[in-house]
């Protein structure tokens, strides 16, 4: 038997932002819409004129609408109109609402990545101000965050909030599903100027080549020009195995990140708080990343109360050679960030060293040295990136080689 009753959305004593939907198909009265809302005085009108400007999108002209509203904004009632209406018909319609010029930027593939914050793709409630948390990505989750049952609610949400919710220029990412599902993912996300796109439990670079084949093939129908980033996520023995592999899967890889919960579970031991268990498959997937000259991110860490803990933990992820984290909760945000940016004693080191190699080619000097320690090209290198790194966190002006006087070199014979 057809099915004639669809719920979509969420409802409860706890959820804010969103509206739970109850959509009855008819053969015949008209469009009836029961409304319930703590501010149905105020928007009942324009939230019943958008449930009919949806239906009447999709050919609906026939039904019995239940509406449990607790302020939700209208792409979320969109969303979960559309998510209903799917429910009970085929088609490939799609009710998209307007896009914010706000979030028509692209990113780069050197962009600095200390923090990114995931947030459930379901739970439009904790992302509609994600952008005042000044993470440097925001991670709409399709997977683990999202029950299996209310996977295709999120693709419509997460589709509507690319398009709708002010990043304030964090790198807007979408995390999809494993597998064939998160192909199918791709098409509600790359049409709507998604930056980077994380791949979770990757394990070859296989995967990465279908994952191109499909964005490519949607860009082209769209005639997209936009740049779509990838960050594979290694979660599995294989697929620290194959890190370095996966990490050169495409040019478009611009980090590769490790997942230590199901790594450890994949391992058969607990994730413990020194992390001697994963110590191997964090180093090689630093290594993997710096041979293949992206980024290497760490895990998250899962107890957000603990903010002393957290610091402890990404001075030793900083120690290893990882670049960033992913956070659970915006409490985390700003320690990471601070964490991760050059101290003031490396900023002072990186400018001795970058005044001295300037300085000496100024003078037509070949190799030099800063006390007793040779400076190289790739000491330089090194130091340069601390630079430009404390320029661009604004920890110093840019015109900060005028402010420090000039130091002794010694040429070295």
């Amino acid at each position: 038997m057809k099915k004639s009753i669809a719920i979509a959305g969420n409802s409860g004593p706890k959820v804010r932002s969103d509206c739970e939907i109850v959509l009855e198909l008819k053969t015949e009265g008209g469009i009836n819409i029961d409304l319930t809302s703590k501010v149905k005085v105020l928007y009942g009108e324009s939230i019943k004129d958008l449930v009919v400007e949806v239906l009447d999108f999709f050919g609906v002209k026939h039904a019995d609408i239940k509406i449990n509203d607790s302020g939700a904004l209208p792409f979320v009632i969109a969303a979960r109109m559309e998510s209903a209406v799917k429910q009970l018909i085929s088609t490939n319609l799609e009710y998209l609402p307007g896009f914010l010029k706000e979030n028509s930027y692209t990113t780069t593939r050197d962009r600095f990545r200390f923090s990114r914050l995931y947030l459930p793709g379901n739970t439009p409630g904790l992302m509609i101000n994600a952008g005042l948390h000044s993470a440097d990505g925001i991670i709409l989750d399709l997977e683990d965050s999202v029950a299996p049952e209310k996977k295709d609610e999120a693709r419509i949400l997460v589709r509507n909030a690319l398009r709708q919710i002010n990043f304030c220029g964090a790198e807007r990412m979408v995390r999809i599903n494993q597998g064939e599902r998160g192909l199918e993912d791709l098409h509600f996300v790359i049409p709507h100027n998604v930056n980077l796109v994380l791949l979770p439990k990757c394990e070859s670079a296989d995967y990465i080549k279908q994952v191109e084949e499909v964005i490519a093939a949607i860009k082209m129908k769209l005639n997209l020009k936009n740049k779509v980033f990838l960050m594979p996520i290694i979660e599995s023995a294989l697929g620290i195995e194959n890190s370095f592999e996966i990490a050169r899967g495409s040019e478009n890889v611009v980090a590769i990140a490790i997942g230590l919960e199901d790594y450890t579970a994949d391992l058969g031991v607990p994730r413990t708080m020194d992390g001697k268990e994963s110590f191997y498959a964090r180093t090689r997937l630093v290594v993997a990343a710096k041979a293949a000259c992206i980024q290497p991110i760490d895990s998250v860490f899962s107890d957000v109360a603990d903010m002393e803990a957290l610091k402890q933990n990404v001075l030793v992820s900083k120690s290893l050679g990882f670049e960033g984290m992913g956070c659970i909760h915006p409490r985390q945000v700003s320690v990471i960030k601070l964490g991760f940016a050059p101290d003031k004693t490396d900023i002072e080191k990186a400018k001795k060293i970058v005044l001295a190699f300037e300085t000496a080619k100024l003078k037509g000097l070949g190799v030099v040295a800063l006390g007793s320690k040779m400076i190289d090209p790739p000491v330089v290198a090194r130091a340069q990136k601390i630079i430009d790194l404390a320029i661009r966190l604004n920890l110093i002006s840019s015109g900060w080689m005028n402010e420090i006087p000039p130091i002794e070199l010694k040429t070295l014979k």
